[in-house]
């Protein structure tokens, strides 16, 4: 299935300074959605995670630990960032370390290609460096300290005092692409998505661009600048190329020219890395832009983002653990519209999973199958004559399928979802109104009864294709009780585009009794986990 089109979707690489917070995997949930998506729907599909391993803010926080910092790095993947991916079911097609030789490797001929081009060159530089951000800051981005930092300018993002630094590096001509930037912004207004962070773009590059600051000499963690190794490259230069150098950049050319361009998903805090440094590296190499670089919003706890300093951050499992992966991911996409910053709160969460996977989808699937086994010992009934009530479910299910599909195409995986979710609705209305119960007592309207039972069949199976990539663990159980296994094949073989024909299931196929597919959480047990965080 991967003779369509290319599909090369990347999540931002993570600092393992840390363990992860449920905004690490809600990046990383949206970006598997998407890779699923399009990976079912036979395009060429590749998705790349892993982890940014270099810097400062690494060295120091390894040093704090009493270890070297590949040590500390070491831990921290093995420990909690790997383990992440598990967690929420991420089907990932690899997993870089910009420790790694591939990626340094690569890296280091595409520095030295722009070196050997005259896009490099050396120079003094002195200005407020923020650890945090592994950034040097503008006067702007400072604000006046509290507390114990009272009378000191700090990062507004970390709110800790920033360092100033001279040192003398290399520097990258990133001035020089002020209006190639600009003209890119302009030809294709859909690069930088969504709109918002696209005005926030054009407005900071109209500015002006400096040069980049790409060395640094005051330490050694980090890859060698290859022409000087007394320096090592900045870290966010370094952490970019991972995008290029996990897919072949300079060692395996075919594999390159098969995957790249890709789609970049960012959170918002680091979009001008994406939509301004890394665009501007890539021209100067002579290689072409992302397809789309798209910032997601943050997630707000209690009216705020999540921090670590502030120590706001809720681990994933603090959610799997009591509701399931399915219920992360497919609440985290439907919650909250994709791009725009959300609210986390364990209510929503409870009541969401109660009234829309629990009773909404779950109890439908239960039912449909039980009336099968009861009324026609579990042989799915061939359908009649379809009267008007059952046209209005095909064309709904045909509907949700364009819909969710072209809402994937433009990265609204909300809108994607709530377009299969009326699926749901609608089959629900359905069998409230047909009464399927009621025409089981009566013999002449058997042929009825198993219209209706084979259309809500039907409408099922179509769900389980639409919301495979989303609910990973309860749709392939779906698809064995419908007995779509024996005449379809595996789920994961479906084309998702085709999800909406009609009449895929075969009558007299056998369906096999289904367990909850959303059990029933116990109200303790949401209260407990809420004040646990």
């Amino acid at each position: 299935m991967s003779s369509g089109a290319s599909f090369y979707i990347t999540t931002p690489i993570f600092y393992p300074s840390d363990v992860p917070h449920i905004g690490h995997g809600y990046t990383e949930v949206a970006a598997d959605v998407l890779a699923r998506w399009h990976r079912q729907a036979g395009d060429d599909t590749w998705l790349l995670t892993g982890t940014d391993e270099h810097g400062q803010k690494m060295l120091r926080t390894a040093s704090a630990n009493d270890m070297t910092p590949r040590e500390w790095a070491d831990k921290l993947v093995e420990s909690s960032w790997l383990p992440l991916l598990d967690t929420l079911d991420i089907a990932n097609d690899d997993f870089i370390r910009t420790t790694q030789q591939r990626h340094e490797t690569s890296a280091q001929a595409f520095l030295t290609k722009l070196h050997d081009t005259g896009f490099i060159y050396t120079g003094d530089y002195e200005g407020f460096y923020c650890v945090g951000c592994e950034e040097y800051k503008q006067p702007s981005e400072l604000v006046e300290g509290t507390g114990p930092f009272e009378g000191q300018r700090v990062c507004a993002i970390h709110s800790k005092p920033v360092e100033l630094l001279h040192e003398r590096n290399y520097f990258f001509r990133m001035s020089d692409f002020q209006q190639r930037l600009l003209a890119l912004y302009e030809e294709r207004p859909d690069f930088v998505q969504p709109e918002s962070a696209r005005n926030e773009v054009v407005s900071f590059v109209t500015q002006g661009l400096a040069d980049l600051s790409i060395s640094r000499s005051t330490f050694d963690w980090g890859i060698e600048v290859p022409w000087d190794p007394e320096h090592v490259v900045y870290v966010w230069f370094d952490a970019l190329l991972n995008y290029i150098t996990a897919i072949g950049y300079g060692t395996d050319d075919e594999r390159f020219a098969r995957r790249w361009p890709g789609v970049q998903l960012v959170g918002k805090d680091i979009l001008r890395f994406h939509a301004v440094i890394w665009p501007a590296m890539l021209m100067a190499a002579g290689l072409a832009v992302p397809k789309h670089v798209f910032a997601h919003g943050w997630l707000l706890v209690g009216g705020e983002k999540m921090s670590k300093s502030k120590l706001t951050g809720i681990a994933p499992e603090q959610i799997t653990d009591v509701f399931g992966s399915d219920a992360f991911r497919y609440y985290f996409l439907r919650a909250i519209t994709f791009g725009q910053d959300g609210s986390f709160s364990w209510e929503d969460l409870s009541a969401r999973y109660q009234a829309e996977l629990a009773n909404g989808f779950g109890n439908l699937a239960s039912r449909v199958v039980a009336m099968v086994t009861r009324y026609f010992d579990g042989a799915l009934p061939e359908p009649a004559e379809y009267e008007a009530a059952d046209s209005a479910i095909q064309e709904t299910v045909a509907a949700a399928v364009r819909d969710a599909d072209a809402a994937m195409e433009r990265f609204a995986i909300h809108e994607a979802l709530a377009a299969v979710w009326t699926v749901v609705e609608e089959l629900n209305g359905y069998i409230t109104a047909q009464e399927p119960w009621v025409l089981a007592k009566d013999p002449e309207r058997r042929a009825r009864l198993g219209t209706v039972l084979y259309t809500a069949a039907e409408g099922l199976r179509a769900l389980a294709v639409l919301l495979s990539p989303v609910l990973t663990r309860a749709t392939p159980k779906l698809w064995t009780a419908l007995g779509a296994e024996a005449g379809l094949g595996p789920l994961a073989d479906q084309p998702l585009r085709d999800a909406g024909t009609w009449g895929q299931l075969r009558p007299g196929s056998t369906v096999s009794p289904l367990e909850a597919l959303f059990p029933r959480i116990e109200q303790e047990a949401t209260q407990t986990v809420g004040a646990g965080a």
